[in-house]
């Protein structure tokens, strides 16, 4: 074994780096792996290395629920960020995995890895790509929680019985065409709903959306609001049922505000580090009695706990990767490149030198 783990982080704003950092020792009952792929997440990550991230200015307050300025909870170097992992056991003192066995775990860009009891792990399914697996731990969950908060939504007080509870035979608007965005739309048509459109202005994500099956808008020749008010008619109503919002800019979540019907709803994955300075809620949010409900992967709607977690979310993300595993490999995994280029591709992606649906390193 080796006794050092190589990690992908940042040394301070703008600075991408590698670090050495000591192999962490095996908890009684733990297990050890070894990365074989691991991969970026860029709207989480480029916060980071652009020194937006909140936590680098403040810290969270668990038990109030809320964010207090001052006190940092993390500062540069930041040594480790990410995950989306697949990785090997090399080393097991638990029954619940073997050596070799090949796991879809959440610890960021490092080369090794000790697990303990509060790791997510989740084994790839026999017959998967493996690369598809940076997926089950933590993407995928997050794509398939915005859906189950879509069905609390349209169900509220029951029973959440399957995924599709809150878009089946509806249509969807989902807002960019990032990994969450294509991934939330796959999942929606999947489940039943009746159109499915992903507004987006990249030519490369329209591409991806349209080989997904997905009705593609650019967004450069009409705006996507007045696509779904010109194209989804139902008597006096116009615009669409449901919107996911998936990335973090105001203009986005206008878009998917103004995109509704009289009183749709706007399921929100997006992390929004600059805030929302510029929302006008005094238009279609107030004047159409529109709902914005935020969908984060730390919890599961209230009521739905009891049924749904976070294993529940992957084993559903791994039916889907079963389904359309191939489609996925071909649509949305873009680059595949050494984890000892990161520094230098992460540098390129948020100066814009490059553009990537899926990035993925492999040590």
């Amino acid at each position: 074994m080796r006794d050092r783990a190589v990690s992908l982080g940042v040394a301070g704003p703008r600075e991408a780096a590698l670090f050495a950092l000591p192999t962490e020792p095996m908890a009684a009952g733990g297990f050890r792996v070894e990365t074989v792929y691991t991969g970026l997440s860029a709207g989480t990550e480029l916060t980071y290395f652009k020194g937006t991230n909140p936590y680098l200015s403040a810290s969270w307050d668990a038990e109030l629920g809320v964010f207090r300025d001052g006190t940092p909870a993390q500062s540069f170097p930041v040594t480790v960020m990410g995950y989306m992992e697949v990785a090997r056991v090399v080393e097991t003192d638990t029954p619940a995995v073997r050596q070799g066995d090949l796991l879809g775990m959440s610890y960021g860009h490092k080369t090794m890895h000790a697990a303990g009891p509060r790791d997510i792990y989740v084994p790839v399914p026999d017959g998967l790509d493996p690369l598809l697996g940076v997926y089950l731990a933590q993407m995928g969950p997050i794509c398939a929680n915005g859906l189950l908060h879509a069905a609390a939504e349209a169900v509220p007080g029951r029973a959440i019985d399957a995924l599709g509870d809150g878009i089946r035979d509806r249509t969807v608007l989902v807002v960019r065409a990032g990994v969450v965005g294509l991934l939330t739309a796959l999942f929606a048509f999947e489940h039943g709903a009746s159109e499915v459109a992903v507004a987006a202005r990249s030519d490369r994500r329209l591409a991806a959306a349209t080989a997904l099956g997905l009705l593609a808008l650019d967004e450069r020749e009409l705006p996507a609001w007045r696509f779904c008010k010109d194209h989804w008619r139902d008597g006096d109503e116009r615009g669409v049922d449901v919107a996911f919002q998936c990335r973090g800019q105001v203009a986005s979540l206008q878009t998917a505000l103004r995109s509704l019907r009289r009183q749709g709803t706007v399921i929100d994955l997006a992390f929004y580090q600059g805030g929302a300075g510029d929302l006008r809620l005094g238009e279609e949010f107030h004047h159409n009695g529109l709902t914005i409900r935020c969908a984060q992967i730390n919890r599961v709607p209230r009521g739905a706990s009891s049924s749904w977690d976070r294993r529940r979310l992957a084993a559903e993300t791994a039916e889907l990767m079963r389904r359309r595993g191939s489609d996925i490999r071909r649509g949305l995994v873009t680059d595949v490149v050494p984890l000892s280029a990161g520094p230098r591709f992460i540098s390129e992606l948020a100066d814009r030198r490059r553009e990537v649906v899926q990035a993925i390193f492999e040590p």
